[in-house]
Protein backbone atom coordinates (compact mmCIF):
# COMPACT_ATOMS: atom_id res chain seq x y z
CA UNK A 1 0.00 0.00 0.00
CA UNK A 2 0.80 3.75 -1.04
CA UNK A 3 2.27 5.83 2.40
CA UNK A 4 -0.25 8.31 2.78
CA UNK A 5 1.82 11.22 2.78
CA UNK A 6 2.46 10.52 -0.89
CA UNK A 7 -1.44 9.71 -2.02
CA UNK A 8 -3.07 12.46 -3.38
CA UNK A 9 -6.60 11.93 -1.74
CA UNK A 10 -5.04 11.94 1.70
CA UNK A 11 -7.49 13.81 3.86
CA UNK A 12 -6.61 15.54 6.92
CA UNK A 13 -6.99 13.06 9.56
CA UNK A 14 -4.24 11.12 7.81
CA UNK A 15 -1.71 13.55 9.07
CA UNK A 16 1.17 11.88 11.45
CA UNK A 17 0.47 12.93 14.67
CA UNK A 18 2.29 11.20 18.13
CA UNK A 19 -0.69 12.58 20.57
CA UNK A 20 -4.23 11.12 21.18
CA UNK A 21 -7.26 13.68 20.37
CA UNK A 22 -10.10 14.38 23.71
CA UNK A 23 -12.19 12.15 21.36
CA UNK A 24 -9.39 9.11 21.71
CA UNK A 25 -9.24 9.78 25.13
CA UNK A 26 -12.85 9.74 25.44
CA UNK A 27 -13.36 6.14 23.81
CA UNK A 28 -10.20 4.87 25.25
CA UNK A 29 -8.45 4.64 21.63
CA UNK A 30 -4.80 4.93 20.71
CA UNK A 31 -4.07 7.64 17.78
CA UNK A 32 -5.25 6.45 14.35
CA UNK A 33 -2.89 4.22 12.55
CA UNK A 34 -3.39 5.64 8.81
CA UNK A 35 -5.35 2.98 7.12
CA UNK A 36 -6.41 4.38 4.02
CA UNK A 37 -9.96 5.22 3.27
CA UNK A 38 -11.73 5.19 0.11
CA UNK A 39 -13.26 3.00 -1.97
CA UNK A 40 -11.51 -0.15 -1.65
CA UNK A 41 -11.99 -1.77 -4.86
CA UNK A 42 -10.27 1.00 -6.90
CA UNK A 43 -7.29 0.97 -4.34
CA UNK A 44 -6.25 -2.59 -5.28
CA UNK A 45 -7.33 -2.43 -9.23
CA UNK A 46 -5.16 -5.65 -9.31
CA UNK A 47 -7.12 -8.02 -7.23
CA UNK A 48 -9.67 -10.26 -8.39
CA UNK A 49 -11.64 -10.27 -4.94
CA UNK A 50 -14.20 -13.22 -6.13
CA UNK A 51 -11.07 -15.30 -6.24
CA UNK A 52 -9.45 -13.79 -2.80
CA UNK A 53 -13.13 -14.71 -1.28
CA UNK A 54 -13.18 -18.16 -3.03
CA UNK A 55 -9.83 -18.78 -1.31
CA UNK A 56 -10.83 -17.47 2.06
CA UNK A 57 -13.79 -19.74 1.95
CA UNK A 58 -11.93 -22.63 1.07
CA UNK A 59 -9.08 -21.97 3.89
CA UNK A 60 -11.21 -20.84 6.83
CA UNK A 61 -14.56 -21.76 7.38
CA UNK A 62 -14.11 -25.85 6.34
CA UNK A 63 -11.15 -25.94 8.45
CA UNK A 64 -13.17 -24.45 11.58
CA UNK A 65 -16.75 -26.00 10.58
CA UNK A 66 -14.13 -29.52 11.28
CA UNK A 67 -13.01 -28.60 14.70
CA UNK A 68 -16.72 -27.43 16.19
CA UNK A 69 -17.93 -30.71 14.79
CA UNK A 70 -15.52 -32.56 17.06
CA UNK A 71 -15.57 -30.41 19.23
CA UNK A 72 -19.47 -31.08 19.92
CA UNK A 73 -19.34 -34.39 19.27
CA UNK A 74 -17.00 -35.00 22.17
CA UNK A 75 -18.98 -32.98 24.41
CA UNK A 76 -22.78 -34.58 23.61
CA UNK A 77 -21.46 -38.15 22.81
CA UNK A 78 -22.30 -38.42 26.65
CA UNK A 79 -26.08 -38.51 25.73
CA UNK A 80 -25.66 -41.42 23.20
CA UNK A 81 -23.18 -43.33 26.07
CA UNK A 82 -26.21 -43.07 28.42
CA UNK A 83 -28.58 -45.26 26.12
CA UNK A 84 -25.50 -48.00 25.79
CA UNK A 85 -25.38 -48.80 29.63
CA UNK A 86 -23.25 -45.91 31.07
CA UNK A 87 -25.65 -45.33 33.59
CA UNK A 88 -25.80 -48.91 34.93
CA UNK A 89 -22.02 -49.51 34.48
CA UNK A 90 -20.92 -46.39 36.72
CA UNK A 91 -24.14 -47.32 38.91
CA UNK A 92 -25.43 -43.81 38.56
CA UNK A 93 -28.74 -42.87 39.89
CA UNK A 94 -31.71 -40.34 40.94
CA UNK A 95 -29.82 -36.64 39.07
CA UNK A 96 -26.30 -38.07 39.14
CA UNK A 97 -26.32 -37.91 35.68
CA UNK A 98 -27.40 -34.38 35.29
CA UNK A 99 -24.74 -33.48 38.18
CA UNK A 100 -21.51 -35.00 35.37
CA UNK A 101 -23.37 -33.52 32.73
CA UNK A 102 -23.77 -29.67 34.35
CA UNK A 103 -19.74 -29.62 35.77
CA UNK A 104 -18.96 -28.97 32.35
CA UNK A 105 -20.33 -25.60 31.78
CA UNK A 106 -19.03 -24.45 35.17
CA UNK A 107 -15.29 -23.59 33.61
CA UNK A 108 -17.22 -23.43 30.63
CA UNK A 109 -18.56 -20.29 31.27
CA UNK A 110 -15.77 -18.71 33.33
CA UNK A 111 -13.31 -18.62 31.08
CA UNK A 112 -14.76 -17.75 27.73
CA UNK A 113 -13.53 -13.91 28.11
CA UNK A 114 -10.02 -15.23 29.26
CA UNK A 115 -9.88 -17.49 26.27
CA UNK A 116 -10.87 -15.09 23.83
CA UNK A 117 -7.95 -12.67 25.39
CA UNK A 118 -5.29 -15.44 24.82
CA UNK A 119 -6.43 -16.09 21.44
CA UNK A 120 -4.86 -12.22 20.54
CA UNK A 121 -1.61 -13.32 22.14
CA UNK A 122 -1.46 -16.86 20.49
CA UNK A 123 -1.66 -17.69 16.85
CA UNK A 124 -5.80 -18.68 16.53
CA UNK A 125 -3.47 -21.95 14.60
CA UNK A 126 -1.73 -22.99 17.69
CA UNK A 127 -4.72 -21.92 20.53
CA UNK A 128 -7.29 -23.90 18.58
CA UNK A 129 -5.35 -26.80 17.79
CA UNK A 130 -3.98 -27.27 21.11
CA UNK A 131 -7.61 -26.95 22.92
CA UNK A 132 -8.39 -29.23 20.47
CA UNK A 133 -5.47 -32.22 20.76
CA UNK A 134 -6.65 -31.81 24.69
CA UNK A 135 -10.51 -31.64 24.44
CA UNK A 136 -9.86 -35.19 22.29
CA UNK A 137 -7.30 -36.44 25.06
CA UNK A 138 -10.04 -36.46 28.03
CA UNK A 139 -12.59 -37.58 25.52
CA UNK A 140 -10.73 -40.90 25.55
CA UNK A 141 -10.08 -40.91 29.08
CA UNK A 142 -14.18 -40.34 29.74
CA UNK A 143 -13.81 -43.87 28.30
CA UNK A 144 -11.84 -45.31 31.26
CA UNK A 145 -13.46 -43.69 34.43
CA UNK A 146 -15.06 -46.44 37.09
CA UNK A 147 -17.37 -44.63 38.66
CA UNK A 148 -19.39 -40.73 39.10
CA UNK A 149 -16.19 -39.35 40.51
CA UNK A 150 -14.01 -40.16 37.89
CA UNK A 151 -16.57 -38.84 35.10
CA UNK A 152 -17.29 -35.91 36.76
CA UNK A 153 -13.74 -35.09 37.22
CA UNK A 154 -13.08 -35.48 32.93
CA UNK A 155 -16.43 -33.70 32.21
CA UNK A 156 -14.78 -30.71 34.42
CA UNK A 157 -11.40 -30.29 32.08
CA UNK A 158 -12.97 -31.37 29.02
CA UNK A 159 -15.33 -28.33 29.74
CA UNK A 160 -12.01 -25.85 30.53
CA UNK A 161 -10.41 -26.95 27.23
CA UNK A 162 -13.45 -26.56 25.02
CA UNK A 163 -14.73 -23.20 26.60
CA UNK A 164 -12.45 -21.36 24.11
CA UNK A 165 -13.21 -23.11 20.92
CA UNK A 166 -16.76 -21.65 20.07
CA UNK A 167 -16.52 -17.89 20.44
CA UNK A 168 -12.54 -17.70 18.85
CA UNK A 169 -14.23 -19.25 15.75
CA UNK A 170 -16.67 -17.20 15.68
CA UNK A 171 -14.39 -14.03 16.48
CA UNK A 172 -12.14 -15.32 13.77
CA UNK A 173 -14.54 -15.71 10.86
CA UNK A 174 -15.50 -12.21 11.74
CA UNK A 175 -12.67 -10.71 11.28
CA UNK A 176 -12.29 -12.15 7.41
CA UNK A 177 -15.97 -11.35 6.13
CA UNK A 178 -18.23 -8.04 5.87
CA UNK A 179 -21.63 -8.10 7.89
CA UNK A 180 -23.54 -8.57 4.81
CA UNK A 181 -21.69 -11.83 4.05
CA UNK A 182 -21.32 -13.18 6.92
CA UNK A 183 -24.25 -15.45 7.57
CA UNK A 184 -24.24 -18.16 5.47
CA UNK A 185 -20.44 -18.65 6.96
CA UNK A 186 -21.70 -18.35 10.42
CA UNK A 187 -24.72 -20.76 9.58
CA UNK A 188 -22.19 -23.05 8.45
CA UNK A 189 -19.68 -22.58 10.83
CA UNK A 190 -22.69 -23.83 13.09
CA UNK A 191 -24.37 -26.15 11.63
CA UNK A 192 -21.03 -28.60 12.56
CA UNK A 193 -23.42 -28.96 15.42
CA UNK A 194 -26.35 -30.30 13.71
CA UNK A 195 -23.76 -32.43 11.61
CA UNK A 196 -21.99 -33.65 14.53
CA UNK A 197 -25.55 -34.94 16.07
CA UNK A 198 -26.49 -36.82 13.23
CA UNK A 199 -22.86 -37.77 12.64
CA UNK A 200 -22.67 -38.89 16.32
CA UNK A 201 -25.73 -41.01 16.03
CA UNK A 202 -24.43 -42.83 13.17
CA UNK A 203 -21.40 -43.38 14.28
CA UNK A 204 -22.61 -44.44 18.01
CA UNK A 205 -25.17 -47.15 16.37
CA UNK A 206 -22.26 -48.21 14.43
CA UNK A 207 -19.61 -48.37 17.74
CA UNK A 208 -22.48 -49.73 19.64
CA UNK A 209 -22.16 -52.98 18.34
CA UNK A 210 -18.21 -53.53 19.25
CA UNK A 211 -19.66 -54.03 23.09
CA UNK A 212 -17.67 -56.29 25.22
CA UNK A 213 -14.81 -55.83 22.77
CA UNK A 214 -11.47 -56.58 24.14
CA UNK A 215 -13.62 -56.09 27.59
CA UNK A 216 -14.93 -52.83 27.17
CA UNK A 217 -18.45 -51.89 26.77
CA UNK A 218 -19.98 -50.01 23.83
CA UNK A 219 -20.43 -46.87 25.37
CA UNK A 220 -16.80 -46.95 26.22
CA UNK A 221 -15.77 -47.33 22.84
CA UNK A 222 -17.66 -44.40 22.00
CA UNK A 223 -15.72 -42.07 23.95
CA UNK A 224 -11.99 -43.79 22.64
CA UNK A 225 -12.36 -43.97 19.48
CA UNK A 226 -14.07 -39.96 18.79
CA UNK A 227 -11.80 -38.92 21.31
CA UNK A 228 -9.04 -40.70 19.72
CA UNK A 229 -9.97 -39.51 15.70
CA UNK A 230 -9.96 -35.79 17.72
CA UNK A 231 -6.39 -35.73 19.03
CA UNK A 232 -4.98 -37.31 15.55
CA UNK A 233 -6.76 -34.29 13.23
CA UNK A 234 -6.12 -31.67 16.33
CA UNK A 235 -2.25 -32.25 14.14
CA UNK A 236 -3.77 -31.75 10.94
CA UNK A 237 -5.23 -28.90 11.88
CA UNK A 238 -2.12 -26.74 13.95
CA UNK A 239 -0.85 -26.68 9.69
CA UNK A 240 -4.29 -25.74 8.44
CA UNK A 241 -6.27 -23.13 10.83
CA UNK A 242 -5.81 -20.15 9.63
CA UNK A 243 -4.64 -16.76 11.55
CA UNK A 244 -6.00 -13.58 11.20
CA UNK A 245 -5.92 -11.72 7.55
CA UNK A 246 -2.83 -9.72 8.81
CA UNK A 247 -0.72 -13.41 9.33
CA UNK A 248 -2.11 -15.26 6.46
CA UNK A 249 0.71 -16.98 5.03
CA UNK A 250 -1.45 -18.37 1.59
CA UNK A 251 -2.63 -14.69 0.65
CA UNK A 252 -0.15 -12.21 -1.08
CA UNK A 253 0.66 -8.95 0.78
CA UNK A 254 -1.67 -6.99 -1.60
CA UNK A 255 -4.73 -9.43 -0.52
CA UNK A 256 -4.03 -8.97 2.68
CA UNK A 257 -4.09 -5.50 2.26
CA UNK A 258 -7.31 -5.70 0.30
CA UNK A 259 -9.05 -7.83 2.74
CA UNK A 260 -8.39 -5.06 5.67
CA UNK A 261 -9.36 -2.24 3.43
CA UNK A 262 -12.76 -4.16 2.86
CA UNK A 263 -13.29 -5.04 6.41
CA UNK A 264 -12.33 -1.34 7.10
CA UNK A 265 -15.18 -0.43 5.17
CA UNK A 266 -17.67 -2.20 6.45
CA UNK A 267 -16.71 -1.75 10.44
CA UNK A 268 -14.08 0.38 10.32
CA UNK A 269 -10.52 -0.08 12.21
CA UNK A 270 -9.65 -3.24 13.62
CA UNK A 271 -7.27 -2.47 16.26
CA UNK A 272 -6.07 -5.80 15.98
CA UNK A 273 -2.16 -4.52 17.48
CA UNK A 274 -3.28 -2.85 20.28
CA UNK A 275 -3.51 -4.97 23.96
CA UNK A 276 -6.96 -5.89 25.81
CA UNK A 277 -6.64 -4.09 28.76
CA UNK A 278 -9.35 -4.44 31.92
CA UNK A 279 -10.11 -1.36 30.97
CA UNK A 280 -10.68 -2.25 27.63
CA UNK A 281 -13.10 -5.24 28.32
CA UNK A 282 -15.09 -2.23 31.36
CA UNK A 283 -15.35 -0.74 28.54
CA UNK A 284 -16.98 -2.40 25.90
CA UNK A 285 -19.57 -3.29 28.64
CA UNK A 286 -21.07 0.04 28.85
CA UNK A 287 -22.99 -0.87 26.06
CA UNK A 288 -26.57 -1.89 26.83
CA UNK A 289 -26.68 -4.03 23.75
CA UNK A 290 -23.92 -6.22 24.85
CA UNK A 291 -26.17 -7.52 27.84
CA UNK A 292 -29.22 -7.43 25.66
CA UNK A 293 -27.20 -10.19 23.32
CA UNK A 294 -26.30 -12.22 25.76
CA UNK A 295 -29.62 -13.08 27.06
CA UNK A 296 -30.75 -13.53 23.10
CA UNK A 297 -28.46 -16.39 23.31
CA UNK A 298 -28.96 -17.36 26.82
CA UNK A 299 -32.92 -18.28 25.97
CA UNK A 300 -31.81 -20.77 22.89
CA UNK A 301 -29.15 -22.78 25.12
CA UNK A 302 -31.03 -24.00 26.94
CA UNK A 303 -33.39 -26.03 24.36
CA UNK A 304 -30.66 -26.39 22.43
CA UNK A 305 -28.26 -28.37 25.17
CA UNK A 306 -31.51 -30.00 26.10
CA UNK A 307 -32.30 -31.56 22.75
CA UNK A 308 -28.90 -32.40 22.29
CA UNK A 309 -28.36 -33.78 25.65
CA UNK A 310 -31.77 -35.61 26.09
CA UNK A 311 -33.22 -36.69 22.11
CA UNK A 312 -32.18 -39.67 22.51
CA UNK A 313 -33.78 -40.41 25.77
CA UNK A 314 -37.10 -38.80 24.81
CA UNK A 315 -36.58 -40.99 20.99
CA UNK A 316 -35.64 -44.49 23.21
CA UNK A 317 -39.04 -43.31 25.37
CA UNK A 318 -41.09 -43.53 22.26
CA UNK A 319 -40.70 -47.44 22.09
CA UNK A 320 -37.88 -47.78 20.18
CA UNK A 321 -34.27 -50.13 20.61
CA UNK A 322 -30.90 -48.74 21.32
CA UNK A 323 -29.35 -49.23 17.94
CA UNK A 324 -32.93 -48.08 16.40
CA UNK A 325 -32.80 -44.85 18.53
CA UNK A 326 -29.34 -44.12 16.87
CA UNK A 327 -30.63 -44.04 13.69
CA UNK A 328 -33.41 -42.06 14.94
CA UNK A 329 -31.82 -39.13 15.95
CA UNK A 330 -29.69 -38.75 12.84
CA UNK A 331 -32.83 -37.07 10.37
CA UNK A 332 -34.21 -34.13 12.96
CA UNK A 333 -30.31 -33.26 12.91
CA UNK A 334 -30.38 -33.26 8.79
CA UNK A 335 -33.06 -31.17 8.77
CA UNK A 336 -31.96 -28.50 11.20
CA UNK A 337 -29.02 -28.38 8.89
CA UNK A 338 -30.60 -27.68 5.82
CA UNK A 339 -33.25 -25.09 7.04
CA UNK A 340 -30.30 -23.23 8.98
CA UNK A 341 -28.69 -23.15 5.44
CA UNK A 342 -31.61 -21.89 3.89
CA UNK A 343 -32.40 -19.17 6.59
CA UNK A 344 -28.98 -18.16 6.14
CA UNK A 345 -29.46 -17.61 2.69
CA UNK A 346 -31.87 -15.24 2.55
CA UNK A 347 -31.24 -13.69 5.36
CA UNK A 348 -27.82 -12.46 3.44
CA UNK A 349 -29.56 -11.49 0.44
CA UNK A 350 -32.18 -9.50 1.98
CA UNK A 351 -29.51 -8.07 4.61
CA UNK A 352 -32.09 -8.60 7.32
CA UNK A 353 -32.05 -10.80 10.74
CA UNK A 354 -34.96 -10.30 12.85
CA UNK A 355 -37.33 -11.37 10.70
CA UNK A 356 -35.29 -14.71 10.32
CA UNK A 357 -35.24 -15.13 13.85
CA UNK A 358 -39.06 -14.38 14.54
CA UNK A 359 -39.47 -17.04 11.78
CA UNK A 360 -37.23 -19.91 13.36
CA UNK A 361 -38.17 -19.20 16.48
CA UNK A 362 -41.61 -19.55 15.70
CA UNK A 363 -41.18 -23.06 14.13
CA UNK A 364 -39.03 -24.09 17.73
CA UNK A 365 -41.89 -23.02 19.64
CA UNK A 366 -44.38 -25.00 17.57
CA UNK A 367 -42.10 -28.30 18.38
CA UNK A 368 -41.69 -27.96 22.18
CA UNK A 369 -45.51 -27.11 22.68
CA UNK A 370 -46.60 -29.91 20.79
CA UNK A 371 -44.20 -32.15 23.07
CA UNK A 372 -45.42 -30.68 25.91
CA UNK A 373 -49.45 -31.12 25.75
CA UNK A 374 -49.10 -34.53 22.63
CA UNK A 375 -48.35 -37.71 24.43
CA UNK A 376 -50.48 -40.60 22.96
CA UNK A 377 -49.24 -40.14 19.06
CA UNK A 378 -45.32 -41.05 18.95
CA UNK A 379 -45.10 -40.36 15.36
CA UNK A 380 -46.79 -36.68 15.65
CA UNK A 381 -44.12 -36.52 18.74
CA UNK A 382 -40.87 -37.50 16.42
CA UNK A 383 -42.33 -34.82 14.29
CA UNK A 384 -42.06 -32.53 16.90
CA UNK A 385 -38.67 -33.39 17.18
CA UNK A 386 -37.91 -32.35 13.98
CA UNK A 387 -39.20 -28.81 13.98
CA UNK A 388 -37.74 -28.12 17.67
CA UNK A 389 -34.22 -29.14 16.54
CA UNK A 390 -34.51 -27.15 13.19
CA UNK A 391 -36.51 -23.87 14.91
CA UNK A 392 -33.57 -23.56 17.49
CA UNK A 393 -30.76 -24.24 15.84
CA UNK A 394 -31.44 -22.07 13.44
CA UNK A 395 -32.04 -19.30 14.93
CA UNK A 396 -29.03 -19.63 17.08
CA UNK A 397 -26.70 -18.81 14.10
CA UNK A 398 -28.74 -15.87 12.80
CA UNK A 399 -28.94 -14.67 17.06
CA UNK A 400 -24.69 -14.77 17.07
CA UNK A 401 -23.71 -13.32 13.74
CA UNK A 402 -26.31 -10.63 14.05
CA UNK A 403 -25.08 -9.72 17.49
CA UNK A 404 -21.45 -10.57 16.65
CA UNK A 405 -21.48 -8.36 13.43
CA UNK A 406 -23.03 -5.60 14.38
CA UNK A 407 -19.74 -5.30 16.95
CA UNK A 408 -16.83 -3.01 14.95
CA UNK A 409 -13.31 -4.27 16.32
CA UNK A 410 -11.21 -6.67 17.61
CA UNK A 411 -11.50 -5.38 21.19
CA UNK A 412 -15.48 -4.62 20.93
CA UNK A 413 -15.77 -8.38 18.80
CA UNK A 414 -13.80 -10.40 21.25
CA UNK A 415 -15.23 -9.10 24.47
CA UNK A 416 -18.99 -9.05 23.24
CA UNK A 417 -18.76 -12.81 21.67
CA UNK A 418 -17.05 -13.84 24.58
CA UNK A 419 -19.74 -12.36 26.89
CA UNK A 420 -22.86 -13.53 24.80
CA UNK A 421 -21.29 -17.23 24.70
CA UNK A 422 -20.26 -17.45 28.21
CA UNK A 423 -23.07 -15.77 29.31
CA UNK A 424 -25.48 -17.45 27.17
CA UNK A 425 -23.96 -21.79 28.04
CA UNK A 426 -25.40 -20.44 31.72
CA UNK A 427 -28.66 -22.00 29.97
CA UNK A 428 -26.81 -25.19 29.53
CA UNK A 429 -26.67 -25.86 33.28
CA UNK A 430 -30.32 -25.04 33.64
CA UNK A 431 -30.79 -27.55 30.61
CA UNK A 432 -28.88 -30.50 32.12
CA UNK A 433 -31.90 -30.53 34.82
CA UNK A 434 -34.72 -29.92 32.97
CA UNK A 435 -34.82 -33.09 31.72
CA UNK A 436 -34.60 -35.91 34.62
CA UNK A 437 -35.65 -39.50 34.48
CA UNK A 438 -38.60 -39.13 37.05
CA UNK A 439 -40.13 -37.37 34.54
CA UNK A 440 -40.04 -39.52 32.08
CA UNK A 441 -42.19 -40.24 29.66
CA UNK A 442 -43.72 -36.98 29.21
CA UNK A 443 -41.16 -34.56 29.99
CA UNK A 444 -43.86 -31.93 31.05
CA UNK A 445 -41.50 -29.73 33.21
CA UNK A 446 -38.74 -29.87 30.51
CA UNK A 447 -40.47 -28.72 27.71
CA UNK A 448 -42.37 -26.18 30.14
CA UNK A 449 -38.93 -24.44 30.53
CA UNK A 450 -37.80 -24.90 26.95
CA UNK A 451 -40.87 -22.87 26.10
CA UNK A 452 -39.97 -19.85 28.73
CA UNK A 453 -36.67 -19.62 27.60
CA UNK A 454 -37.15 -19.78 23.90
CA UNK A 455 -39.59 -16.76 24.26
CA UNK A 456 -37.12 -15.01 26.68
CA UNK A 457 -34.82 -15.25 23.90
CA UNK A 458 -37.61 -13.67 21.40
CA UNK A 459 -38.39 -11.26 23.96
CA UNK A 460 -34.60 -10.12 23.71
CA UNK A 461 -33.80 -10.19 20.29
CA UNK A 462 -37.44 -7.66 20.31
CA UNK A 463 -35.50 -5.22 22.47
CA UNK A 464 -32.61 -5.14 20.44
CA UNK A 465 -33.99 -4.62 17.04
CA UNK A 466 -35.78 -1.93 18.51
CA UNK A 467 -33.03 -0.35 20.22
CA UNK A 468 -30.68 -0.75 17.22
CA UNK A 469 -33.13 0.46 14.69
CA UNK A 470 -33.41 3.56 17.00
CA UNK A 471 -30.16 4.26 17.46
CA UNK A 472 -29.81 3.94 13.26
CA UNK A 473 -32.79 6.33 13.17
CA UNK A 474 -31.27 9.00 15.88
CA UNK A 475 -27.91 8.67 14.14
CA UNK A 476 -29.58 10.07 10.67
CA UNK A 477 -31.19 12.56 12.50
CA UNK A 478 -27.84 13.76 13.98
CA UNK A 479 -26.23 13.53 11.01
CA UNK A 480 -28.28 15.74 9.09
CA UNK A 481 -28.02 18.39 12.15
CA UNK A 482 -24.47 18.06 11.76
CA UNK A 483 -23.68 16.95 15.45
CA UNK A 484 -20.71 15.27 14.46
CA UNK A 485 -19.19 17.37 11.98
CA UNK A 486 -15.85 18.17 14.95
CA UNK A 487 -15.37 14.29 14.66
CA UNK A 488 -12.79 13.84 11.99
CA UNK A 489 -12.97 10.14 9.51
CA UNK A 490 -10.32 9.12 11.36
CA UNK A 491 -11.58 9.37 15.06
CA UNK A 492 -15.22 8.00 13.51
CA UNK A 493 -13.28 4.80 12.08
CA UNK A 494 -11.27 4.18 15.42
CA UNK A 495 -15.00 3.95 17.01
CA UNK A 496 -16.01 0.98 15.65
CA UNK A 497 -19.60 0.22 15.66
CA UNK A 498 -19.63 3.47 18.14
CA UNK A 499 -19.35 5.56 14.73
CA UNK A 500 -22.01 7.84 14.30
CA UNK A 501 -21.56 7.23 10.32
CA UNK A 502 -22.19 3.52 11.71
CA UNK A 503 -25.46 1.90 11.12
CA UNK A 504 -26.71 -1.56 12.23
CA UNK A 505 -27.88 -4.39 10.63
CA UNK A 506 -31.61 -5.35 11.94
Amino acid sequence: MADVKNNATTDSWQEDRSSPTDVEKQYDLTPYDHTEGGDYRARFPNVDEARVMRKIDIRVVPVLCVLYLLAFLDRVNISNAAIFGLKTDLHLGGTEFNQALVVFFVPYVLFEIPSNALLKHFKPHVWLSLCMFLFGLITMLQGFTQNLSGLIATRFFLGMVETGVFPACFYLIAMWYKREEAQKRYSFFFSSTTLAGGFGGLLASAIGKMDGLRGYRGWRWIFILEGAATVFISFILYFTISDFPEEAKWLSKEEKEFVKARLYEDVGTSRRDEPLTVKGVLAVFKDWKIVVGGFMYFGLIVPAYSYAYFAPAIIQSLGYDAIRTQLFSVPPWACAFALAMLTATFSDWLRMRFVFIVGTIAVSLTGFIILLVVHNNKHLQYAALFLAAMGTYSAMPIIICWFNTNLGGHHRRAVGTAFQIGFGNIGGIIAVFAFLANDAPKYIPGYSICIAFIALSLLASTIYFVGVSWENRTRDRNAAKGVYAELTEGEKKRMGDLNPDYRYFT
